[in-house]
């Protein structure tokens, strides 16, 4: 059986390197691995149950965020790989590196976003939707194929082939605007994925939305609110999704720890 892994492994490292996306491979290991150390970090500091754990790393009163450790990390990854020189083991810390630097600022995503620090907040949660979204593209470009590429081969040949290219991107923009990031991410690689987000209803708060819908289009607003309801199976899927990946909101776990404090009126205990 350890064998069989080991082959496996050996494997597919060799197909990576035939691709050239070992590289790639690293740093998404890095990121998965530093993106999920810090997020069990933070909810292990709020929670009353492991009051050992360090808290927040704090200077002359001043909270240090981890994205700024994400941001050197990353800056420390790309200066060092154009100075030292070319080797694949020290490649291959940069890449690490560099993917342990995405995964401490993709975390903090909302704080770029909002300029507050609203990490437990439900703004802060558009962190989670960040990293997933990073996962999802990281994955395509270790495991995809390159998208269109422009021929040069002849006039017609580059006419059509930057004319595929761009209406490829058109499609992809398009399905970005109306917040279908999967379909939008994917289909980078994958052809007619973008398409089909594109052409599909754009959700109620999108860029697209705000733009052609509302008042421009009622009927379309409306059947948008319809079809992204809060309490829309898909909806309470990627509600609970977030939960299990980030934690909670602050306010939720607040509730729930008053909740779980509560004496027990002993009454209604006989009752």
């Amino acid at each position: 059986m350890t064998w069989t892994l080991a082959s496996i492994f050996t494997e597919s490292w060799e197909h990576l390197g035939e691709r050239g996306r070992q590289f790639l491979f690293l740093l998404g290991l890095g990121f998965l691995a530093s993106f999920g150390f810090i997020r069990l970090s933070t909810r292990l500091m709020r929670s009353p149950k492991v009051p050992w754990w360090p808290g927040s790393i704090k200077t002359g009163g001043v909270h240090v965020h981890h994205l700024v450790f994400g941001i050197v990390a990353m800056m420390l990854a790309g200066t060092l790989s154009f100075a030292v020189p070319d080797s694949d083991v020290w490649y291959s810390v940069w890449a690490i590196l560099f993917g342990i630097g995405m995964g401490l600022t993709i975390d903090e995503y909302a704080l770029w976003l909002h300029l507050d620090d609203v990490y437990w907040a439900e703004e802060g949660r558009s962190s989670i939707d960040a990293a997933l979204i990073a996962v999802v593209f990281l994955a395509m470009v270790i495991l995809a194929s390159a998208p269109d590429t422009i021929s040069t081969d002849t006039v017609d040949d580059f006419a059509a082939s930057t004319g595929a290219v761009v209406l490829h991107f058109v499609w992809v923009i398009i399905a970005l605007a109306k917040k279908r990031f999967t379909n939008a991410l994917v289909g980078i690689f994958i052809p007619f994925v973008a398409p089909w987000g594109a052409l599909r209803l754009g959700k109620p708060d999108s860029a697209w939305a705000r733009r052609f819908y509302g008042a421009r289009n009622p009927r379309k607003q409306a059947a948008a609110e319809r079809r992204f309801r809060p309490e829309r199976r898909t909806t309470v899927f990627k509600e609970r999704l977030r939960d299990a990946i980030g934690g909670v909101t602050e306010e939720e776990y607040q509730a729930r720890l008053a909740a779980a404090n509560a004496p027990v009126n002993p009454s209604l205990g006989d009752r």
